[in-house]
């Protein structure tokens, strides 16, 4: 059985996602996944709760750097008291050149950065919720001053599950330790890759700090290719080639072709960019390459393939929208089987 969520696309207005969030609850979908990206993902969290009665809202993720962990507690905390608790917060660490040229803030090392995030969030919602003295001190963030008048006070839900955004092998192993759960990247979600590599970091960070690794929610965002029929699937197989083509050329994601002995498509794909032969990179990512990074089959037949790739790994994972809205009853009973 899986916890389904569903992704919103980067570009969506504002004034869209009301009626988007409502079109995923009617689905079935246990949950909604909103971007920080071109629009502010507080914004469009508050809207889709707003809209909706029941499917959990997740920003995933944050960028979190630019701002304060006192201002991001503030918000989270309002969403939280207005959804009646079906809020969660994902945390991204984002690049260094977008932190510094986009966003103008100073960058240091952002592992210990996130961890001090999270141990700072987690003090300033413990003062929320009972009134404790705020005093949090640590390299990157120091909190010592809460007067009740700036205290918005106890919630009925005051646990905001804080999910992270990771891909490297620091980052994976601290969500093991520190956070409620981690969302994978594309490029680090094949089961091989999750099974051999995500949880044994994951078991690592957990056992540095005593948890449980069932205490750290792993969440899957692989790309599907799905649709009514096989043409449909083929569609979608060709846009996630050419996504993953562009993805692979940043050394980042290399990992997971390490793992298949890939690593040489990832420099040719870099190489590619750098020279802007850019239509000459989703030739370099072939079927077999494919095959290994996007499940794909009919609406009919993609519940059994995701159980097979991923039911043992975890029992929480992202299903695309369909882009015809015509499709959403196919879709919808693809969901109930993924929950069954």
């Amino acid at each position: 059985m899986f916890r389904v969520y569903a992704t919103t696309p980067e570009d969506m207005s504002p004034s869209d996602i009301g009626a988007f969030a409502q079109r995923v609850e009617a689905m079935g979908y246990d949950g909604l996944q909103v971007p920080d990206a071109i629009h502010d993902g507080f914004l469009l969290a508050a809207l889709a709760l707003n809209a909706t009665r029941r499917i959990r809202v997740c920003i995933g993720v944050l960028v979190i750097f630019p701002r304060s962990p006192m201002n991001v507690a503030i918000s989270a905390w309002d969403l939280q008291r207005l959804s009646s608790g079906r809020f969660e917060l994902g945390l991204g660490t984002q690049v260094k050149g977008n932190i510094e040229r986009r966003y103008s803030t100073p960058w240091t090392p952002p592992v210990k950065r996130m961890r001090e995030y999270i141990e700072a969030l987690r003090a300033i919602f413990d003062a929320f919720q009972h009134g404790t003295e705020l005093h949090y001190i640590g390299d990157n963030y120091q909190f010592t001053r809460l007067q009740p008048f700036f205290n918005p006070g106890p919630i009925e839900h005051p646990h905001i599950p804080l999910l992270m955004g990771a891909v490297g092998p620091q980052m994976t192993r601290l969500a093991g330790k520190v956070a409620d759960g981690i969302l994978t990247h594309p490029t680090n979600t094949p089961p091989r890759y999750i099974g051999e590599i995500v949880r044994l970091r994951l078991q690592q960070g957990a056992d540095d700090s005593g948890r449980n690794i069932e205490d750290c929610r792993l969440m899957l965002g692989s790309l599907i290719a799905t649709g009514p029929d096989a043409a449909a699937v083929s569609s979608e197989r060709e846009k996630w080639r050419q996504l993953l083509a562009f993805l692979f050329s940043t050394p980042a994601y290399w990992p997971s072709l390490e793992l298949f002995g890939w690593r040489n498509r990832g420099e040719q794909l870099l190489a590619c960019s750098r020279e802007n032969r850019w239509a000459e990179m989703p030739g370099l990512l072939d079927d077999e390459m494919l095959d290994q990074f996007v499940p794909a089959a009919s609406y009919d037949d993609i519940a059994g393939v995701l159980k097979q790739w991923f039911g043992r790994l975890t029992g929480y994972l992202t299903f695309p929208v369909p882009d015809d809205i015509s499709n959403d009853a196919a879709c919808a009973a693809a969901i109930a089987s993924l929950k069954a």
